[in-house]
């Protein structure tokens, strides 16, 4: 069975993020993405547009010395937008790692990602993380 789209896009995206292909990033969002990042942290909160969103990828990266990233353990998508990935975070700050897993829901449209929320299976652990 083939992938489908969504799900291609996607991983393309998580990809990039992972080599920190700005280039291929910036094909991916629209120019409008919004991404909902949880918790009470330095890199909680809304993000609004495509240069935002990459903003805080590099944020993401400054904060870790460049170790951040995220292994893919699931995708699903419902074939009409919505694509889950639950993924397992890798990264190091301040003598700490982190390893929570979190699930990224996102919504496709027009062949480009448009929205992105976070969610975390260990709220307290971003938090401590990210402070």
């Amino acid at each position: 069975m083939a992938e489908h789209p969504d799900i291609t896009l996607i991983r393309k995206g998580y990809e990039a993020f992972n080599r920190a292909d700005v280039a291929t990033l910036s094909e991916i969002l629209a120019s409008d993405v919004e991404q909902h990042m949880v918790g009470d942290n330095l890199v909680s909160g809304d993000y609004k547009g495509r240069d935002n969103v990459l903003g805080f990828y590099g944020k993401l990266a400054e904060l870790t010395g460049g170790t951040y990233g995220c292994d893919i353990e699931s995708m699903f998508t419902d074939g009409r937008g919505k694509v889950v990935v639950v993924h397992r975070q890798r990264g190091e700050r301040n003598g700490r790692t982190i390893a929570p897993r979190q699930a990224l829901i996102f919504t496709v449209a027009g062949g480009k990602v448009v929205d992105l929320h976070d969610t975390t299976e260990d709220l307290e652990a971003e938090d401590t993380f990210w402070s």
